[in-house]
């Protein structure tokens, strides 16, 4: 897919009622309730560009985490945003969310169906593979062969690919607040053994052209692709993306993904991050405070 130049990527200004965001645009709050934290981005997305999230702060009491999708809706074009992206949202129509859960977030095609089958049949409305709303304690669907549970060395494979997309990597995977035990969460949020609920756990939308006019949507999970969860959604209309601050999910922080070449900077980082066991030994390192900071992502 030919490469595009990047956007800073902002919320929109129009979003639900309990929702407050920052100066810059990029953090999303829910100052009250569990509901009305609908946000929506700035500018629709292009074909292959991932509107990326991190959870930032959650608030315990409530039952039900956060949804992520897309919409051809245009948040100006609502006369009030809805309550809730599930069943509201997707009532009105041309909406596909998908709401995260603890446990089961990969979406396993029926076999039967033919997996580029919606497709290329060309759903009107689009097809919803999965809701992931379901919450319970099993383990992860990993376990069986649905999860990536192969160790991982700080410096992970440079790009994600899905079908045709390349997205780069390096800002995909959630990590630790520095501290004593960051090397041991850092490698929990690589192989997606912690919850994708959990603190600091990045959550990315975007969807991939599929023949003429129509794309699958994808959901990607600390660097994981989790999938197509939607299928044959017209591109005839802008597409924006969705974000449901729902629920246990209290904060989320948008997460600005480098598609161009990479800078200077980022090829030092890279750089010294291939010589290290994990982020924090480079405080060993006899470097300025400052590129410390830079080279372990603070």
């Amino acid at each position: 897919m030919e490469p595009f130049p990047d956007q800073f990527m902002e919320f929109h200004p129009i979003h639900g009622t309990n929702v407050r965001l920052d100066h810059s645009g990029t953090q999303a709050t829910r100052v009250e309730s569990f509901a009305n934290g609908v946000c929506f981005s700035k500018h629709p997305l292009k074909p292959g560009e991932i509107f990326l999230i991190e959870i930032q702060d959650k608030e315990l009491g409530w039952c039900g985490h956060l949804r992520i999708g897309l919409t051809a809706r245009d948040p100006r074009g609502l006369e009030v945003v809805p309550e809730y992206s599930i069943p509201d949202l997707t009532t009105l129509g041309d909406s596909w969310v998908f709401a995260i859960t603890r446990n089961h977030n990969k979406i396993i095609e029926d076999a039967e169906a033919g997996g580029e089958q919606a497709g290329d049949e060309g759903l009107a409305g689009g097809q919803r593979l999965g809701r992931g709303e379901v919450e319970d304690g099993a383990g992860r669907e990993g376990d069986g062969g649905g999860g990536n549970t192969k160790p991982m060395t700080f410096f992970t494979d440079s790009d994600l690919y899905i079908e045709n997309v390349r997205i780069p990597k390096d800002k995909l995977v959630g990590r630790s607040r520095p501290g004593r035990y960051s090397h041991i969460l850092d490698d929990l949020y690589k192989t997606n053994a912690l919850p994708p609920t959990a603190r600091r756990s990045r959550i990315g939308v975007l969807y991939v052209p599929k023949g003429r006019d129509l794309a699958d949507m994808h959901i990607v999970i600390n660097g994981e692709d989790m999938g197509a969860s939607a299928k044959g959604i017209p591109t005839i209309q802008p597409l924006y993306a969705v974000v449901d601050v729902f629920a246990a999910t209290k904060c989320v922080q948008i997460v600005q993904v480098e598609y161009g070449f990479s800078s200077l900077q980022t090829l030092c980082r890279k750089a010294i991050q291939k010589h290290m066991v994990h982020r924090m030994a480079i405080d060993s390192l006899e470097l300025p405070e400052a590129l410390k900071n830079f080279c372990k992502y603070e």
